[in-house]
């Protein structure tokens, strides 16, 4: 049986591709000649589309997919093989290089990887796809960038304006009329180009062929008829013509068409669309109304008209809307925010409006954090996901400045979303940025030890949460309840994760009588945001779980069920799902040791379904171990075999398997060798490979299945 990778994540074409049949013929076969191939020329020329469209064409001849890494809304190049692993859904949370992750993750698969937009950050993507290349031999990488990466053996192939009429022509041949044309069409009902051919053509050739230039002249139409237009942008090109020491001057005739075109097209905004045009170049990736509205909006830009001023320049192309299910949200293509940025810095204002995105941002994490323990939390996620271009951006201003608090308010703040969305890597590598400026001690500082304290126990290091511990210790003062409690959670998770019961159970026995006292004092996402008030922390609902932990593994099994009944209470009076989850997968090992495998799936599958929604990698695999053991204890080896398989399958994409955890360890290798001795060698290895190469949403499924449906004893058949 093959192994059922997913198709990629190709985004749908939202608009015709016109013309480009000789490139992509020829892009095509240098991708079947070559592993690197480098689609470069002047911004607006159309890369992108026709990387996408050729790799689109390429998709049925990669088992593995073909995946598209944006590039653009990343500045730092360290984060590269970071944002491949987003692209490819990897969530792998070890300590390894995540170059090495990505390379054991697409070592056995065909894959064509498509960098989009890489100039800004070529030797970072020359090294990366140097090294996945030598690493992975099934890999082909389609990019696209202003300039090659020079990287061994890449192939380059430059991309040429659209062809235009020649001189003196007035027939509507070329591509480039067929862009203006269908794009007009779109602009104004009934546009006929057969109008006004001469003025259509010259337009076309006055634009050098250029889409974009194209595209934002077609946005105009709607305002002016097409030989007005072209006459108001002959007008333009003349006066710069003229001047043989204007910026730029010296210029190839289609770079000078495409910088033209864009100033032209912005000296036709309202004053008012030209300044939100600048200030919004700060935006990285996509962004909503309310955070254009935060950052863009004073007394010169009223908050109030702000939403219409984005629907005007999303009508004139200078905005994309993206429909989406929740608000209102706008992207910016990259040469018109480097336009709107360079405007930005002759007005001044470049600092200000970075500050106050950063800020927004911040607030932003901060209500996120305050929501995140609570019945929103499932709401949350799906907004810091949406937002994590800018939150990026953000962290890389706050850690440009000088003053290190707001670098640690920010990385720390974002705990919740490290951890609880899957950035444990990226998360840590803030952090350690954050934590390597010279910052006093102070709550900033002590949330973000706590933060990195965390992370690094996610990931199985127990030496770097228990350094953690000490450090936020001696950056906390006397009194400090919540970073005591801090200090308590992570000496706790260490214990866990090397084995030592016994340490687990001296740093949990405090807080957990002070707990059952009622005199515990801190917020409720006081773990996150180190607010204290008279509720719950993050930090203590760590601490109780690694309490139960222990008392489960040391067989005080009516303990640890008194501690997670006290867990699940304290969540379900907030609404809260990821914790309360993390309880279920706990009292579902703890059942398992009270010979309980009913209860114990029941517990497995409560918490799967929790980790799936909130795409908790680390929480799905362990939740697939508890149903396989559990499958185990009611003597269905082919289940155990095929979920066994499945979690495998979970554990190659998020990093080390069980964590290292050596009682989870432990128990998953007893469960293998129950079932393999009970269906034999050959059976045992049949059922596995169902479940490790079948499609995951299928395993999920399977895994989901109501007890009594496709449980079947051993010797029954696979469902």
């Amino acid at each position: 049986m093959s192994r059922q990778w997913p198709a990629g994540n190709l985004p749908s074409e939202p608009t015709s591709l016109v013309g480009r049949r000789a490139e992509l013929d020829e892009v095509r076969r240098a991708c079947g000649r070559s592993r690197l191939v480098t689609l470069t020329g002047v911004g607006g020329v159309g890369k992108s589309r026709l990387a996408l469209r050729a790799a689109a064409d390429l998709r049925p001849s990669f088992g593995g997919g073909a995946w598209l890494v944006e590039l653009a809304p990343l500045d730092d190049g360290a984060l590269l093989p970071h944002r491949i692993a987003e692209a490819l859904g990897l969530s792998d949370q070890t300590t390894r290089p995540m170059t090495q992750v990505l390379a054991d993750h697409l070592y056995d698969r065909d894959v064509l990887l498509v960098l989009d937009t890489c100039e800004h950050l070529a030797r970072a993507c020359s090294r990366t796809v140097t090294a996945l290349l030598d690493a992975v031999p099934g890999l082909r990488v389609l990019a696209t960038s202003r300039r090659p990466l020079e990287a061994p053996g890449e192939v380059v192939q430059a991309i040429e304006p659209l062809p235009v009429p020649p001189e003196g022509a007035t027939a509507l041949d070329g591509d480039a009329v067929r862009l203006l044309a269908e794009r007009a069409a779109d602009t104004v009902p009934g546009f006929q180009p057969a109008d006004d051919r001469e003025a259509v053509v010259r337009l076309c050739r006055r634009l050098e062929g250029i889409p974009l230039a194209i595209e934002l002249a077609a946005a105009r139409l709607r305002e002016l008829p097409v030989r007005h237009l072209v006459d108001r942008l002959d007008d333009r090109f003349a006066a710069l013509g003229d001047d043989p020491d204007a910026p730029h001057a010296a210029e190839p005739p289609w770079h000078r068409a495409l910088r033209t075109t864009v100033g032209w097209s912005h000296e036709l905004c309202e004053p008012a669309e030209r300044l939100l045009w600048a200030r919004l170049s700060v935006f990285s990736g996509d962004f909503d109304v309310e955070a254009a509205r935060a950052v863009c909006a004073d007394e010169r830009l009223p908050e109030a008209g702000v939403g219409l001023l984005l629907d005007a320049l999303a009508e004139e192309s200078i905005l994309t809307w993206l429909p989406t299910g929740g608000s209102e949200r706008y992207r910016m293509l990259d040469t018109l925010r480097e336009y709107g940025a360079g405007w930005l810095r002759d007005l001044g204002e470049e600092e200000l409006a970075r500050r106050r995105h950063r800020d927004h941002y911040l607030a932003l994490a901060r209500r996120g954090a305050d929501g995140w323990l609570g019945p929103d939390q499932i709401a949350w996620y799906d907004r810091m996901i949406g937002e994590h271009d800018n939150l990026r951006a953000a962290l890389e201003d706050a850690l440009a400045a000088k003053d290190p608090v707001p670098a640690l308010e920010l990385a720390g703040t974002l705990a919740f979303f490290w951890y609880g969305c899957g950035y444990v890597k990226e998360g840590r590598h803030h952090l350690g940025q954050a934590l390597s400026l010279d910052a006093t001690p102070g709550p900033a500082l002590v949330q973000a030890l706590w933060a990195d304290g965390l992370l690094a126990a996610t990931q199985g290091d127990a030496d770097g949460a228990e350094t953690r511990a000490a450090q936020c210790e001696a950056a906390a003062g006397s009194g400090d309840a919540y970073a005591r409690t801090c200090v308590t959670a992570l000496r706790a998770l260490a214990g866990a994760i090397r084995g030592d019961l016994t340490q687990v159970m001296a740093a949990s026995e405090a807080a957990y009588q002070a707990r059952r006292d009622g005199d515990l004092t801190g917020d409720l996402t006081g773990g996150l945001t180190g607010g204290l008030t008279n509720d719950l922390t993050i930090a203590e609902l760590v601490t109780l779980l690694c309490r139960a932990h222990a008392l489960t593994v040391g067989g005080r099994v009516g303990e640890a069920i008194a501690v997670l009944e006290d867990l699940r209470v304290l969540c379900d009076a907030r609404g809260e799902q990821s914790m309360r989850s993390h309880g279920d997968l706990m009292r579902g090992q703890a059942e398992l040791c009270s010979g309980r495998p009913d209860a114990a799936t029941a517990h497995g599958q409560a918490a799967l379904r929790t980790k799936w929604r909130l795409h908790d990698s680390f929480g799905i695999c362990l939740a697939v171990d508890l149903l396989a053991l559990a499958a185990g204890a009611a003597g269905q080896a082919v289940r155990v075999a095929r979920l066994l398989g499945l979690a495998q399958r979970l554990w190659s994409t998020h990093g080390q398997a069980q964590a290292g955890v050596p009682a989870w360890v432990a128990a998953r290798r007893a469960c293998e060798r129950q079932a393999r001795d009970a269906l034999g060698d050959d059976a045992y290895r049949v059922a596995y490979r169902t479940g490790f190469d079948g499609d995951i949403d299928a395993g999920i499924a399977y895994a989901l299945q109501p007890e009594g449906e496709g449980l079947l004893p051993d010797g029954g058949p696979l469902v």
